[in-house]
């Protein structure tokens, strides 16, 4: 008897979404080659900033100046994409960061030793990025059948996984060994995957009566919250995940006096999460069957959180045993940077599943006139919250020792997420089958 074909697939990846729709494996593809190189950047500005200043808290003002304009440019690129032609809205969007990316290589190129230009820049660049995610994230639902969408999340999580594991690390080993001024170059090169992937994209106006792009219809998003439990309560634990439970501000300072190894051990601890994410959207199959998603949301996160803590505790541990290190990788306390490494992965894979459940109920319960602007509103508290995070981390590593935000952030995001299981009814019964807001 021929087994059927959920069967076959086992713990595997679905690719069907790939295969069924072109169009969708083409933006896929050129969203994983450009955010490589955005990882690059992001990891490589972090690295920049610390050299020049030697301050946590300065790298953690790159989350705090390119946060309101990306929660106000995140929320106005959602009835932007309710408006018109979400295609063209990715395009143009996508033209400004390449822009913003160049301006950060020929800054570096030329030496300015000023770090206000880098700020502006960085500022600029994840503005543009979040329109590109919203215009992007709502054209999904359109490209690939409902019942598919798991799969494409999962897809998703591959694609997240691979940016995030090749730019970090790649990053790490660039800086260290060609300079700044290379590793943005590089960046600049492989944003061009994505024009490929959203110019070969079909027109995606949105279905249902338009509404002009201002002030009340992000006020309507706002308003359709309030009759949305679910997506309500998914965006407010990815929100305290993302602001309690992101160390990365603090890789720097962890690659120089806790664990050692510099620029390298900033990418491995940068890119580890990433590992996670890949490992477990590779073998997402039965995850993507799940009809539990609330609960599974909920339970994902409260894994996260465990992550975290265990991470804080290690670094504790780092500090009451201490070791001699330095800035070559050679000499790094190895042990501990594998063992961090390790729990990040595991953050990392506990993040996809909770990305797969949050994506699918977002994009199958949310009208379509809707979506971008509700796009809008996650693309900001994904993209918001771990900024908020930075400035939470940076801020409390000057009060108080390294290891303490992690650990602490770690049992907060525990505590919450038994909180919402107990109190959320509705997250408890969502059913996949029957998807309600």
């Amino acid at each position: 008897m021929t087994a059927p074909p959920t069967a076959r697939r086992g713990h595997l990846v679905d690719t069907r979404p790939l295969r069924e729709s072109p169009a969708f494996a083409r933006m896929w593809l050129g969203a994983a080659i450009t955010g490589i190189g955005s990882q690059m950047t992001i990891v490589a500005v972090g690295l920049d900033i610390y050299e020049r200043t030697a301050s946590t808290f300065a790298v953690s003002l790159v989350a705090a100046f390119a946060l309101v304009p990306m929660i106000v440019f995140g929320l106005y690129g959602g009835a932007l994409a309710d408006r018109f032609d979400r295609r063209r809205v990715a395009l143009v969007a996508a033209l400004v960061a390449w822009g913003s990316t160049a301006a950060i290589a020929v800054y570096s190129w030329l030496g300015v030793p000023d770090i206000a230009p880098l700020y502006l820049f960085i500022t600029l660049n994840s503005v543009a990025a979040i329109l590109v995610q919203v215009a992007r994230s709502a054209m999904v639902p359109r490209l690939v059948r409902l019942e598919l969408l798991p799969a494409a999340g999962a897809l998703g999580g591959i694609s997240a996984g691979v940016q995030l594991t090749l730019g970090p690390a790649l990053a790490g080993v660039l800086v260290a060994y060609a300079g700044f001024g290379i590793t943005y170059t590089v960046d600049v090169l492989l944003f061009l995957g994505a024009f490929w992937g959203l110019y070969t994209l079909p027109a995606m106006v949105p279905d249902g009566e338009r509404r002009r792009a201002d002030l009340r219809s992000v006020v309507e998003g706002w308003r359709f919250l309030g009759v949305a439990p679910n997506i309500r309560a998914s965006f407010v634990l990815d929100i305290v995940a993302m602001t309690f439970g992101n160390p990365r501000v603090l890789f720097p300072a962890v690659g120089a006096l806790l664990i050692g190894g510099g620029a390298v051990t900033v990418g491995i601890l940068s890119s580890a999460g990433a590992v996670g994410m890949l490992v477990l959207g590779l073998l997402s199959g039965r995850i993507t069957r799940v009809r539990a998603h609330g609960v599974g949301m909920v339970v994902a996160v409260a894994a996260y959180g465990a992550s975290i803590l265990l991470f804080g505790i290690l670094l504790a541990v780092t500090t009451v045993l201490p070791h001699d290190v330095g800035t070559d990788i050679t000499e790094a306390n190895i042990p501990a940077l594998v063992i961090a490494a390790v729990l990040l992965a595991l953050s990392g894979a506990a993040d996809t599943v909770s990305m797969i459940y949050r994506t699918t109920m977002i994009q199958a319960a949310v009208p379509d006139i809707m979506r971008g602007r509700l796009q809008g509103l996650f693309t900001v508290v994904v993209n918001g919250g771990p900024r908020v995070g930075d400035l939470y981390i940076g801020m409390l590593s000057v009060a108080a020792v390294l290891w303490f935000p992690p650990l602490l952030g770690g049992l907060i995001i525990i505590v919450v997420c038994a909180v919402f299981l107990r109190l959320y009814r509705s997250l408890r019964e969502y059913d996949a089958l029957d998807p309600k807001p």
